[in-house]
């Protein structure tokens, strides 16, 4: 088979089969990169040191009377339980203004092998209906 690269036709099929690899490379390394173990406590201390340093998501409830945070270094400490086993977690930034003890949480990051989560994203769960405190 002789391709002429100087034709028009065949320049067009080279810069769109470029393209189309582009395209699948980063379709490709954008699924990659979102997916993300979701694991509750319990699974991931069932789990043990397989899963130190792996980045996951840990889903849970606030233990209440956990929660520590410290406004200068904006570190928060808090215990997620699944009422099976819990785990404490460490996250530093911005903390979602529904977040508060005995809430849903879900947390993005990696577990170490002291046994602590180490999260980077802090999601909370929305209440399906708000209501007025008493």
């Amino acid at each position: 088979m002789n391709i002429n690269f100087k034709s028009k036709k065949s320049k067009f099929i080279i810069a769109g089969v470029i393209i189309l690899g582009i395209i699948g490379y980063l379709t490709y390394a954008g699924i990659r990169d979102t997916k993300l173990y979701y694991l509750t406590p319990t699974e991931i201390v069932n789990r043990g040191s397989s899963v130190y340093g792996e980045k996951m998501r840990l889903g849970g409830v606030v233990v209440d009377g956990s929660i520590e945070y410290d406004a200068q270094t904006m570190i928060l400490k808090f215990t997620v339980t699944d009422n099976t086993n819990s785990l404490p977690v460490v996250y530093k930034g911005v903390v979602p203004d529904t977040f508060k003890n005995g809430v849903e949480v879900v947390v993005e990051g990696t577990y170490t092998s002291k046994g602590v989560f180490k999260a980077v994203t802090l999601l909370t769960k929305c209440p399906s209906k708000y209501e007025p405190e008493s």
